[in-house]
């Protein structure tokens, strides 16, 4: 008889990275993701602070299956910094408890697990142990800022952060521009919050007038805006960005 294991429920978070932990939880995610949570003994987080802060909003709404204190949470190794070519962390030992018959729950520090994130790796590691990866639905700033952008929805990519040196980041963006007029492609790309306003003005500055460009920027917030336009536009209308929200650009060229 093969004995009983356990599922990785990839478990998705808010948007608002814990800002607006006294809003209702069951305005961004839906209460059956809210009650597989509540019912987890066993976590891989990205921040093990974080989690608890999530599973106390959890805990509001449907009351966690343990205390809190009891819960296990263990967090994701983070890469070494300034370590080329490091080898990759054996992330195998993190899902022994579903080996064992227990459920794990992956959660990211905001959005979907494994979509932009490094939780990526502990779900290829647990289809390598012919694991069940059962992701569940929530909210993902990129497809919410290209829903909202009306750029090309049928044909997009997500590049991730672009360099922080200016020459580099220059290149990068009229690289990026030239694919997206090849391909008809929409690009999606982040920042870290405080660098939102020296994005936006170097895509002003590389980016050609008739290009599109969308800016998403604290998607599920109360205050949340999305606004598309032409380049040029924007260099005419300018809009001041926050250094402490985040944010999703988007550009499409040749449309």
């Amino acid at each position: 008889m093969t004995a009983h294991r356990g599922d990785l429920l990839l478990i998705p978070n808010t948007l608002d990275f814990g800002v607006a932990a006294d809003g209702d939880l069951q305005e961004v995610l839906p209460l059956g993701v809210i009650r597989r949570a509540a019912g987890l003994s066993h976590w891989v987080a990205e921040n093990a602070k974080t989690t608890r802060a999530f599973l106390k909003r959890v805990d509001a709404v449907v009351p966690l299956a343990k205390p809190l204190q009891s819960l296990s949470i263990v967090e994701l190794p983070r890469p070494a910094k300034g370590v080329r070519n490091a080898a990759a962390p054996d992330l195998r030992p993190l899902l022994q408890p579903a080996l064992d018959g227990f459920d794990i729950g992956l959660i990211s520090e905001a959005g979907l697990p494994a979509i932009a994130d490094p939780g990526a790796a502990l779900v290829q590691a647990a289809h390598a142990l012919s694991l069940t990866v059962v992701p569940l639905s929530g909210p993902s700033s990129l497809l919410l800022a290209l829903g909202a952008s009306g750029l090309n929805g049928q044909s997009f990519a997500f590049v991730g952060y672009l360099p922080i040196d200016a020459a580099a980041r220059a290149s990068r963006i009229r690289e990026l521009e030239a694919l997206s007029q090849r391909a008809l492609q929409t690009q999606l790309m982040i920042e870290t919050p405080y660098r939102n306003e020296a994005l936006l003005s170097a895509l002003l500055a590389q980016l050609r007038g008739d290009t599109w460009l969308s800016v998403s920027c604290g998607l599920t917030l109360p205050d949340a805006w999305t606004r598309s336009d032409r380049v040029a536009a924007w260099k005419t209308t300018p809009k001041p960005m926050p250094n402490d929200v985040p944010a999703v650009f988007s550009l499409l060229a040749g449309a």
